[in-house]
């Protein structure tokens, strides 16, 4: 392999270049990586024992290195149809999923996680393959819908574990609520003050600070890593895998949202670090990559992935673009996950710590889908399907009795987690409600400019 810039997409760079800025990859997402995993293992009544727990943490790492090697370096290139994007992303367990695997979780086990991500990954595989056409119906108003209404459903999760944890017998004390707000302060302070390395770890940093806070309090207690391995990968079913129907339709809608989100992030890092737009082989190749990475993943205990845009920031903002540096974060990701020890150290960060850092994460969410939708003209159409969809998928969700007299399946899809009934209106909404003739208009020249593009790249590939 011939030496390369790290500006460029192959070549192998230089190794005092690519391990930090490796470094940075990883720990800007690594916390984002976990923390989901830790979030369900305290969902299952009655928690995961310490030694679940680390195995869950275990696969969600090792997944989310395999399938960002699977995106870096795709599969079946050669053969006109690859496994894989090819493109400078990190894939990571994403937070989408966790209101509505809190909820199955809580119902049905991770089993039923596991099963449901199967299908939610063919899902994705068949979004993959229709992508020219299903992209139509997910606008950034309906994208930004779905993705503020995420943020706004993790807002309890968050408060819940700055309290401590709803299990913990001292919920709500006074310590949980000081450590919690002085980990939430040096996550803030970091991210508005600090530079470099200082801000993009903020969250990292401020877990480490808090970490170290809570010890003196006698939150922290080191017995599971004294009891876990030295080395081990994930086993295979470890969890179980079953198909609960509700599960499946409920996550299955999530991958379908998040199969067009991720053309959000493919789009970013082309156009942020590459100055073109993503051709439609590698999106296509890149979600049915995802998809497949993710049925793969189920089988390995790991918990369902997409792809992390505070990567893509990091792409765009640093134009590094090879997947040699990439790849090596992907590595050290992997590296971490074999290691149990590694992983029961996680399991030990106090809950109200793990909640005054990712509340900020949760408000960037919501955040984010404020800014896709502002992306579009707020005219009372809009307003109507965004306030609409946010009230319903909210209100019904906090409304723990409102579906008490339907069957259990119905409370499972549309009761537990805000984002699938918000998607499904804000989706319906948009299709039934008329446009304005200014919408009509600028709908028939995206259209025209989109058959340009298609185009375009058939000239292209065809070459």
């Amino acid at each position: 392999m011939k030496r390369g810039s790290i500006f460029e997409m192959d070549g192998i760079p230089r190794a005092g270049e690519a391990i930090p800025l490796a470094m940075q990859h990883v720990v800007s997402m690594i916390v984002g990586c976990v923390t989901p995993a830790i979030i369900v293992a305290g969902a299952v009544p009655g928690g995961l024992s310490s030694k679940e727990q680390v195995i869950l943490i275990q696969s969600a790492l090792v997944i989310a290195a395999l399938s960002t090697l699977l995106q870096l370096f795709p599969i079946g290139k050669k053969t006109g149809f690859a496994i894989g994007s090819g493109l400078p992303i990190i894939m990571g367990v994403s937070f989408a999923y966790v209101p509505s695997m809190q909820a199955i979780a809580e119902s049905y086990g991770i089993a039923a996680i596991m099963g449901a991500e199967i299908v939610g990954g063919l899902v994705a595989v068949v979004m993959g393959l229709l992508v020219k056409k299903i992209r139509v119906f997910f606008p950034p108003l309906i994208t930004g819908t779905v993705v503020f209404t995420i943020g706004l459903s993790l807002y309890p999760t968050a408060i819940n574990y700055m309290a401590g944890g709803v299990s913990s017998p001292d919920y709500g004390s006074w310590k949980n609520w000081l450590i919690a707000f002085f980990t939430l302060a040096v996550v803030t302070a970091l991210n508005h003050f600090g530079k470099g390395i200082w801000k993009l770890a903020s969250i990292l940093i401020g877990i480490i600070v808090g970490y170290i806070v809570s010890i003196p309090f006698g939150m922290v207690d080191l017995k599971s890593v004294g009891e876990a391995g030295l080395f081990q990968f994930p086993s295979l079913m470890h969890f179980g895998i079953e198909f609960e129907p509700s599960s499946c339709i409920a996550i299955g809608i999530l991958f379908a949202i998040n199969s067009i989100q991720a053309i959000g992030d493919y789009s970013a890092t082309t156009i942020g670090a590459m100055n073109r737009t993503p051709k439609d082989q590698e999106l296509q190749s890149g979600i049915v990559g995802y998809g497949i990475s993710n049925v793969v993943g189920a089988f390995l205990g790991g918990l369902p992935t997409a792809t992390y845009s505070q990567n893509v920031g990091i792409v765009t903002t640093t134009k590094v673009v090879n997947r040699w540096v990439l790849g090596l974060a992907a590595v050290i990701l992997g590296a971490a996950g074999i290691i149990p020890k590694f992983s029961a150290l996680l399991t030990t960060i106090p809950q109200c710590v793990l909640g005054g850092a990712t509340v900020s994460v949760f408000a960037s969410i919501a955040m984010t889908g404020m800014k896709l939708v502002a992306s579009a003209d707020m005219n009372y159409r809009n307003s109507s399907i965004v306030g609409l969809a946010a009230a319903l998928g909210m209100g019904v969700s906090q409304a723990t009795a409102a579906l008490s007299t339907f069957p259990t399946w119905v409370t499972t899809i549309f009761g537990k987690s805000p984002v699938v009934l918000a998607t499904i209106i804000a989706v319906l909404l948009n299709i039934i409600l008329p446009k304005t003739r200014d919408e009509e208009k600028e709908e028939a020249k995206k259209k025209i400019e989109v058959e340009k593009k298609l185009e375009q790249d058939h000239r292209e590939f065809e070459k």
